[in-house]
């Protein structure tokens, strides 16, 4: 059951390591869902969960999922340790890089090592 954290300024819905994939962007719909139900405003999600062509940009299918979040204003980071994808791909990296400088707003979407960086980073 996905866990829900209150920060001082947001509601985290933070989902479990195991579970469905992301795997197109229709899968993103079910985390929504469960954030609306929640009142969150923030989703974390393991990278765990993420499907094998989330993380290569040329699939198109982070850019598509992040969308939506941005769409619903609903802030969303990706929790894990992403090196060998990171070390695997310059546009991966940049992507990560610049995310990551957005303000804490509606819609942000970061990279977060772990939950603690995450909710050091919303504090």
């Amino acid at each position: 059951m996905p866990q829900i954290i209150d920060t001082a300024t947001r509601k985290l819905l933070v989902l479990e390591e195991t579970g469905p994939a992301l795997e197109k962007p229709s899968d993103a719909n079910d985390i929504l869902s469960l954030a609306s139900a929640a009142g969150a405003d923030f989703v974390a999600i393991p990278a765990s969960r993420l499907g094998p062509d989330f993380l290569r940009l040329e699939t198109r299918l982070a850019g598509e999922v992040f969308q939506k979040f941005v769409n619903y204003r609903l802030g969303c980071a990706i929790l894990g340790d992403l090196s060998a994808a990171l070390a695997a791909s310059k546009a991966l990296r940049d992507f990560v890089g610049e995310t990551n400088k957005t303000a804490n707003k509606d819609g942000a979407i970061w990279f977060a090592q772990d939950l603690d960086a995450l909710l050091a980073r919303l504090a």
